[in-house]
């Protein structure tokens, strides 16, 4: 099965660069738009992994159109449309060099921290007595450095990033509001298909006018970690594992494998048999996330898609 590989490698007209991300490819159109490309690449502990993963950037890049327009009510984005699966153009934005991450429950990275004594999080106080998922009492937000390729994002805290300037006061009061409010409108969308939104993290921009917007993927597997609302206290009770959709299972495998994206570590071998499951994993996430079908585009001759679909729009939408 085809599946965009390890770069695209196209040429759009007015293309004034490219910018190879970890699962994305952004091309520059005019210094106006910004054509991003989901790929089939899988990364974890900020590592791409040598195996990639069938539908999951259309996956991606579906689930965050989708949310995208459901929120856009409250917040602006940068989206102007998809003219094919796996292909999101927008207004080119100056990115913020910061990702607001927040955290409902003591999950993922928080419950790694928690583990091992920790009661801070970027400066924010996590309440003693919690359990691994248990929900906070307010959610959290824990921010982190957004990171080269190749290189581990970091957290961070609210009066670091002002005290180094990465981000104006004025300016991060307004992606703070952002976040709570696109966090409240997803547990809300999460919550109608049966799901809780655990945590996630949201990417703001500001445009050449100076208006901040979202940027980026909104609310998918990648970004967000999800659990299924039906047994969820009756499983905390218990102490069991939590029934949940995310990336999460991915990193859990991969540390039972002995990777956590440690020097030295070596990524552990992905089979058929592991690549499908992932990638099933994913497209039930859609499902369940959006209520729709998964409808798996052509697979044959990819690129040639993506080229020939761009193309056509960049050409009706000449400025």
């Amino acid at each position: 099965m085809n599946t965009i590989n390890n770069t695209t490698n196209l040429q759009f007209p007015n293309q004034k660069s490219v910018y190879i991300g970890k699962v994305r490819e952004v091309y520059n159109i005019n210094n106006n738009l910004l054509v991003m490309i989901a790929t089939d690449r899988l990364s974890a502990f900020d590592v791409v992994l040598p195996r990639q993963i069938p539908f999951k950037g259309q996956i991606l890049n579906q689930i965050a159109t989708k949310m995208m327009n459901d929120t856009a009510d409250i917040v602006p984005n940068w989206l102007v449309a998809n003219p094919d699966e796996n292909v999101a153009v927008g207004h080119l934005c100056e990115p913020f060099k910061v990702e607001m991450v927040i955290r409902g429950y003591l999950s993922g990275h928080a419950a790694r921290e928690y583990k091992i004594g920790k009661r801070t999080l970027c400066g924010v106080a996590m309440p003693e007595g919690l359990k691994e998922n248990d929900k906070f009492p307010e959610a959290l937000i824990t921010p982190s450095t957004k990171a080269a390729n190749g290189e581990h994002d970091e957290d961070i805290s609210r009066e670091a990033i002002l005290s180094q300037g990465i981000v104006s006061e004025a300016d991060y009061i307004v992606l703070e509001n952002y976040t709570r409010a696109l966090f409240k409108r997803g547990t809300e969308i999460a919550a109608k298909r049966g799901l809780i939104l655990v945590d996630t993290k949201y990417e703001f921009g500001k445009t050449k006018e100076g208006k901040i917007v979202l940027i980026d993927e909104i609310h998918t597997p990648d970004s967000s970690r999800y659990f299924y609302a039906d047994g969820y206290q009756e499983r905390q009770d218990k102490g069991e594992t939590q029934r949940q959709l995310s990336k999460e299972f991915v990193r859990q495998w991969l540390i039972e494998n002995g990777f956590q994206g440690k020097e030295n570590q070596q990524v552990p071998e992905m089979s058929d048999e592991k690549v499908l499951e992932i990638s099933n994993r994913y497209i039930e996430l859609y499902e369940q996330i959006t209520g729709e079908t998964f409808v798996k585009a052509a697979t044959e001759n990819v690129l040639d898609r993506i080229e020939k679909n761009v193309n056509n729009f960049l050409n009706a939408n000449k400025k």
